[in-house]
Formats: C-alpha cells, sequence, structure tokens
C-alpha cells in the first residue's frame, strides 16, 4: 500500500507539472505574439529584426519562444521536383523513396490529364482514395502522398556522432512539417532558408527569425501585411529550491497577422498545437 500511494502520489506531481508548464508555454506564445505586434506597428523595438527566438522569465519558470516565418519555407504548391528531391535529402531521407516522395507530391498537385502513375496505387490501399491533382490546402495531406511516413513528415530523433544511441545524445531530425508550407506568398523560397527555418544545418543562408532576403519578420508585417509566422514555446518550470525541473512542455501556434486599422483584429491563430516538437 505504501509503495501504490507513493506512485500516485508521484503520477499526481508529474500530472501538475504537466499542466502548469502547458499554461506556462502557452503564455510565452501569447507574449510573443504580442510584442512582435508592437515591434510591427508601433516600433516597440521587443523583437529585434532577424531575431531567430526569445526567452522569457516568469515568476514560475521560463519559456523559450522559436519564430519560424512561413515565408522562409519552400511553398509545397510552388517547389519543384529537385528542389524537393534535395530537401528530402537533407533530411535525411534514402535517395529511392526521396524520388519516389519528391513525384508523389509534383504528381498530387498536377493536373490528372491521361491519368497518373500513383492513382492505382491509391485506389489499391484500404480505405482507397483518388489524388486531388490540385494544390495542397493543408499541410498534413503529404501525409498521404506514396513514401510518406510520420517520421519523414513530422521528423524524428536520431542518435548523434557515429549513430550509436547508448554512447550519443539524440538530436532532432526535421520533417517536411518544418521545412514546408502552403502560405509562401513571397515566392518558393529556396531548401537553405526552408532548412533554416526548421533549424537544419544545410549551409543555411538565413537565421529563422529571416525571410528571404535578409528582410526581418516585424518589417515584413509591417510593410506587406498579412504575414504568417509560427511561434513554438518549450516551457521549464521554477521549483521551490530555484533550480528548474527536467519537465519540458512545448506548445505553438500558427498566427495570421493584419496589421490595418480597418482590420477587426489585428491578428489571427490560425492554428494550435497542444503538442508540438522542441529543440
Amino acid at each position: 500500500m505504501s509503495v501504490t500511494v507513493r506512485g500516485e502520489t508521484a503520477r499526481t506531481a508529474t500530472s501538475m507539472d504537466e499542466l502548469r508548464s502547458y499554461y506556462l508555454a502557452s503564455a510565452g506564445v501569447q507574449k510573443a505574439i504580442v510584442e512582435l505586434l508592437w515591434t510591427a506597428t508601433q516600433s516597440a523595438g521587443l523583437i529585434p529584426a532577424g531575431t531567430p527566438s526569445v526567452d522569457y522569465d516568469f515568476p514560475s519558470g521560463t519559456a523559450h519562444v522559436e519564430i519560424i516565418p512561413e515565408a522562409a519555407k519552400l511553398n509545397v504548391n510552388k517547389a519543384s521536383f529537385d528542389q524537393f528531391l534535395t530537401l528530402l535529402t537533407a533530411l535525411g531521407v534514402d535517395g529511392g523513396r526521396a524520388a519516389t516522395i519528391a513525384a508523389g507530391m509534383v504528381d498530387w498537385r498536377s493536373p490528372s490529364g491521361a491519368g497518373s502513375p500513383f492513382d492505382s496505387y491509391y485506389l489499391s490501399l484500404t480505405p482507397s482514395f483518388q489524388a486531388p491533382h490540385a494544390s495542397f490546402q493543408e499541410i498534413e495531406e503529404i501525409l498521404s502522398v506514396r513514401g510518406v511516413t510520420p517520421d519523414i513528415f513530422y521528423g524524428t530523433w536520431v542518435a548523434a556522432g557515429n549513430g550509436d544511441a547508448g554512447e550519443n545524445p539524440l538530436v532532432r531530425r526535421p520533417g517536411l512539417n518544418d521545412c514546408l508550407t502552403v502560405y509562401g506568398v513571397l515566392g518558393s523560397g529556396d531548401v537553405n532558408s526552408a532548412l533554416a527555418a526548421a533549424g537544419g544545418s544545410a549551409d543555411p543562408m538565413s537565421p529563422p527569425g529571416t525571410l528571404p532576403g535578409g528582410q526581418g519578420i516585424a518589417a515584413n508585417i509591417m510593410t506587406g501585411g498579412n504575414a504568417i509566422v509560427t511561434f513554438r514555446s518549450t516551457a521549464r518550470l521554477r521549483l521551490p529550491d530555484g533550480k528548474f525541473s527536467d519537465m519540458r512542455r512545448t506548445v505553438g501556434a500558427q498566427v495570421k497577422y493584419v496589421p490595418f486599422a480597418s482590420a477587426e483584429n489585428p491578428y489571427y491563430v490560425l492554428r494550435w498545437y497542444d503538442t508540438a516538437w522542441s529543440y
């Protein structure tokens, strides 16, 4: 009975810490959203141009917020087969599968014409379906493309160094979700900027907080408007002894800014992720 009580007490404490961490991470997202808006519209200077992340110190803990502009990613509806292939190779997908996925993504958005070589594959699945042969409406459609797995789409953890997880720490490998978007209004971008936005290292040309061409996010919101930014916040609770909890909780939000006087709201949260990847 004593062991059971101690176990239940520990599990309850962990659940409470997880809930507190969730709200702490959410507070980091909300603060970053407002500070970026103030920086763009009121020259507040709270988040300088080119800032890839910000750290907030709250009484109950800290929140590390990554700022990822959608315009820095590759537009899935504009990228070429070669760009897809280069990106997939950089993400660690083997050559044969990378070529299949790249061709599948181009096929998915292309008119069917006389018939697609992928149609028979999709119709053979259970449940079966047909590729729309139209533009991707949501980035999650990529999960239905032939060859794409959750690890390839969402990313995964791999061992650093010689690849032995027993001797080397695990590091996160980004996925297609981190590098591709349906909101690439500034053009198709390039693989380097997409990897930089995802935290990759294939010779990135610009930091995650910078748009293609070196323009800062806040400047783009102010001059162009309708900018879409993803915020990803990772929280750590401060314990009574002043140290930080080992538990980390990450949430994310995709936000569209509309900083015009005629707009009903200066920004809209397009998506909220209760659970998100963190680095």
